[in-house]
């Protein structure tokens, strides 16, 4: 019995819907053409603003649209570096001074890693015990 119920269809989904009273979207054909020459047209909605520029499916190749011109071009930001910052913020004669602090202060054992004071420390103590 289960046989008959199953007989004439497919598993999984299928549609039984025609097309009858549909009405498509409508469309338009925009045509690219590759720097090598190569054209190839893609479909889209009457409505889409259409791209100066479209990725060719087949090849990969970005191609440029026969009936547009040149595309937009960008303005492109200046990357700004970490030094490009730190200048925004203080000028070089103020580094070079902050700079000969700190190396001061290091070389003195009052800042940086916690192991190097503690060499420093014991060399003193050593240093004393053998005097």
């Amino acid at each position: 019995m289960a046989d008959r119920a199953l007989r004439g269809a497919r598993l999984g989904t299928q549609s039984f819907e025609d097309e009858r009273g549909i009405e498509m979207a409508p469309r338009q054909q925009v045509e690219y053409v590759c720097d090598d020459g190569h054209t190839f047209v893609v479909t889209m909605s009457e409505e889409a603003e259409v791209p100066a520029e479209w990725e060719d499916p087949k090849t990969g190749h970005v191609g440029r649209r026969v009936d547009g011109g040149e595309p937009e071009k960008k303005d492109v930001k200046h990357v700004r570096t970490h030094w490009d910052m730190l200048l925004e913020r203080r000028s070089v004669d103020e580094l070079e001074e902050i700079l000969t602090e700190r190396l001061q202060l290091l070389r003195a054992g009052e800042i940086g890693p916690v192991h190097l004071h503690r060499r420093k420390a014991a060399k003193k103590t050593a240093a004393r015990k053998t005097a």
